[in-house]
């Protein structure tokens, strides 16, 4: 067997080494086929100007012959048109526009630098410049959609998951996980590195980030192979605020929020530079809360006189603590070495308070049980991060390299206590008491290379290597308590060891193919070695597997107004590793969730198809076929009346969609953002000779309005729909809701005060169902979503403009952690 792997292996070596070759041949004959007008756009100051319009015209006559959009960070690429002669316009919202002087083209194949072109304000319109001018919340990339999040209204108080569930495309499961495009499997990254978390933690580390230090969000839904593969869905990443002064700049924050419960936030960030040094520390602490009420119905097909209603509440606080410190030093103008490092705890008291009715066809024989769920969990997170940048020519080579170790550590105690009443009186009260313990650790190390050449203005190779390991101890004890004394039961109880080692490596090429071709495509190997280990069960699992993951991005300009691209890629899902561990985990008498150490990874192919007009409106037309798709699976036992709900792959998921993204200036104080998905989804899984199908066409909308309003008043309002959906097993009804904010600057912009209001009529509700031969599931859950919330924050600087330097950075492995 170990042969034949073997042979399977080098053969796949093989073919990929000749793709690669076959790859590398093609684009490099098309690198010189067409030159490229570059150069990049800054204020008076300095800064860049992101998202300045570019237009190539002639100079006989001015009329356009391309044109293209500066990127966010103020950087341009144009195909250089035919010979001839001609000059470029830059035009921004108040500024002035500028005209370069007349070039000469001699030919195809020529290239031009413009280097640094400053635009200046326009000073006769500059009062009307703070109140109208309006960048576009939503900016639509080649590779990516921008969602500018720093300076909106409804950034002030709110944390980072909100602003991201209220995205382009971006929405949560019910159990809180995030979506994109109503596909599962997304890859939160912060600043290009991976956030180390998935499920409900991912969650806390998302609701204990505020808003107010993000950037933007880069929506990449066909990521290139220099990513990892992980994401079925795609990547969503997270860039904070950089330092961009020489000196010392900061801000101080503070704010409160009231969602059925009161919470609070606070903290400062701290940046300086001075001479090759450029440091930066921050302190977060926050009092979040948490309310969930849950109404419950089960039904079972083997004993219909039986029906289980049952009413949840949930009440908690999470005090998280964190601090962040980093530091770059310049060996020279090409060189530079840095430090990383990152240390959070959090404790957290959850309380949930359980009625339950079981109803028989015979009133005597009903039951009620009143169940008082308490956990206390302490959480640690440590990261280092050493990190290395080269400049290696004038041309743009460039080789990086990173080492990261995290150590993840949670410790929850939870104490379930029961009590049992006969409503028919056939039997007396009784009462149980359960207590857990369950401790947990992850340590995981990764190191990583990534090499970058341009040739000419018209192409860029990217190579890359990575290696990970991981190592999870998870453990639990679950003991049943009379009196003051406990006895361990050890058919709940289990300690799991999980080790896993990922080695890759990538190519990435992109070329310039004539006027109206642009070229990018990819190939990534991941070897994968997983063990796991039930050291109470004595029962392994391990596996190891070789996958090659292709990517290619083809743009053609039809127009300067018209572009189409076309993509396709394949990437993964590994499990979580928490899911893997084979034990169950007790919820409430009447639900368990158990692991599954035989669950595979699922892996989706991607195509779109997306069409660009003008360079703001676009729509977007995929699809994606989804094997192994990993959902929650609920079996009923009827004998015990209990639930057993539990992640298995079923057969498979395809996903069709159109996506339209319409941005509206209604006019200089009113910018309006507006995307629209008609989606079909459709899941199978074959289960006792039978096919179970759950397929929906739905309809999701989402609208966000900024507005300038008199006195430097800025109001945003968000609004989104989604129709009813298919998710795993699972039928979701439809909801909607509404948010609104306020912000107004002082102090020469430098104190904000902000005051939102979020799920004004108290709509966002999850409500859905299950049926599986006969077995079904209702809920209508409410998430504690409408909160009021307001907030203040006070920045301060001296000092001059600097270019920071930002690192690549990518950890994927911790994100199955379960841990911060």
């Amino acid at each position: 067997m170990m042969k034949e792997d073997n042979l399977k292996m080098n053969k796949t070596m093989k073919l990929s080494t000749f793709l690669f070759l076959l790859l590398s041949i093609c684009l490099s004959q098309s690198l010189q086929a067409q030159g490229v007008l570059s150069g990049s756009v800054r204020d008076a100051s300095g800064q860049p100007l992101g998202f300045v319009n570019v237009a190539v015209l002639k100079e006989v006559d001015g009329a356009v012959v391309t044109g293209t959009a500066a990127s966010a960070e103020g950087n341009f690429q144009v195909v250089a048109p035919g010979a001839g002669k001609y000059k470029l316009r830059l035009t921004f919202i108040g500024y002035r526009p500028l005209e370069t002087a007349t070039f000469e083209m001699p030919g195809s194949g020529m290239h031009k630098d413009f280097g640094t072109l400053t635009l200046q304000e326009d000073t006769e319109t500059l009062q009307e410049v703070v109140v109208q001018a309006m960048r576009p919340t939503v900016i639509t990339q080649a590779d990516k959609m921008v969602v500018m999040v720093e300076g909106t209204a409804m950034a002030g108080g709110a944390t980072a998951y909100e602003v991201l569930t209220k995205s382009p495309g971006v929405g949560v499961d019910q159990e809180g996980n995030v979506k994109l495009n109503g596909k599962a499997g997304v890859q939160v990254m912060i600043d290009g590195r991976a956030s180390y978390l998935s499920g409900k933690e991912l969650q806390n580390l998302l609701q204990s980030m505020s808003a107010e230090n993000i950037k933007e969000l880069e929506i990449i839904t066909n990521p290139s192979a220099k990513y990892d593969a992980e994401g079925a869905s795609g990547i969503i990443n997270i860039n904070l605020k950089k330092n961009a002064q020489a000196g010392m700049s900061g801000s101080v924050y503070a704010g409160y929020q009231y969602a059925e419960l009161h919470g609070y936030t606070g903290g400062a960030d701290l940046n300086y530079k001075q001479g090759r040094w450029n440091s930066f520390a921050s302190l977060d602490v926050a009092e979040r809360t948490s309310f969930r009420v849950n109404h419950m119905q089960r039904t079972s097909s083997q004993n219909k006189d039986l029906r289980l209603n049952q009413q949840l509440e949930e009440e908690g606080s999470r005090f998280v603590p964190a601090i962040r410190m980093g530091t770059d030093y310049s060996l020279n103008h090409q060189h530079s070495i840095g430090m990383l490092g990152g240390v959070s705890h959090y404790k957290t008291e959850d309380q949930v308070q359980a009625n339950a009715y079981l109803h028989h066809a015979n009133p005597l024989k009903d039951l009620y049980v009143n169940a008082k769920n308490r956990s206390k969990t302490r959480y640690s997170n440590s990261t280092l991060n050493l990190h290395y940048l080269g400049k290696l020519d004038t041309l743009g080579t460039t080789l990086s390299a990173d080492v990261d170790f995290v150590r993840l550590m949670s410790d929850d105690k939870g104490t379930f206590l029961n009590k049992y009443d006969s409503l028919g009186n056939e039997s007396p009260v009784r009462t149980d008491l359960l207590l857990s313990e369950n401790p947990a650790s992850y340590d995981i190390y990764s190191a990583r290379t990534d090499f970058t050449k341009l040739f000419g203005k018209a192409g860029k190779l990217e190579l890359g290597a990575k290696a990970s390991h991981v190592l999870s101890d998870n453990e639990l004890r679950f003991y049943t308590a009379t009196g003051d004394s406990k006895q361990l039961d050890e058919s709940r109880s289990n300690h799991f060891i999980y080790k896993e080692n990922i080695v890759a490596a990538y190519v990435n090429y992109a070329a310039q193919l004539g006027k109206k071709w642009n070229l990018q495509g990819g190939l990534r190997a991941e070897q994968t070695l997983t063990k796991g280990r039930s050291e109470t069960l004595n029962q392994s699992t391990a596996r190891r597997y070789l996958d090659l993951f292709p990517s290619l991005f083809l743009q053609q300009n039809v127009h300067v107004d018209y572009q189409i691209s076309y993509s396709y890629n394949r990437r993964i899902n590994r499990p979580r590793y928490e899911l893997l561990n084979p034990f169950m985990f007790y919820l409430d008498p009447y639900s368990l969730v158990q692991g599954n150490p035989y669950l595979k990874p699922q892996y989706t192919h991607s195509f779109s198809l997306a069409q660009t007009f003008r360079q703001r409106y676009n729509l977007v037309l995929d699809y994606s076929l989804t094997k192994d798709f990993i959902a929650e699976v609920p079996a009923q036992i009827s004998s015990d009346k209990v639930t057993v709900l539990q992640q298995q792959n079923i057969d498979d998921m395809k996903s069709m969609g159109a996506t339209l993204v319409a941005p509206v200036r209604v006019s200089a104080k009113w910018e309006m953002s507006n995307n629209a998905t008609l989606l079909y989804q459709s899941f199978a899984q074959n289960r006792n000779d039978q096919v179970l199908r759950n397929k929906q066409v739905t309809f999701l909308a989402h609208t966000n309005h900024n507005l300038l309003l008199p006195a430097g008043v800025r109001m945003e309002v968000n609004a989104g729909y989604q129709g009813p959906i298919a998710y795993g097993l699972y039928k979701l009804e439809a909801n909607w809701w509404v948010d609104a904010g306020l912000k107004r600057s002082f102090i020469n912009e430098k104190l904000d005060l902000s005051l939102s209001v979020t799920d004004i009529f108290r709509t966002k509700r999850i409500a859905g169902e299950t049926s599986i031969n006969g077995n079904s599931i209702t809920s209508q859950q409410y998430n504690g979503t409408q909160s009021f919330r307001v907030n203040i924050r006070y920045r301060f600087s001296r000092g001059e403009k600097i270019d920071v330097k930002k690192r690549q950075i990518d950890l994927e492995e911790v994100n199955r952690a379960g841990g911060n």
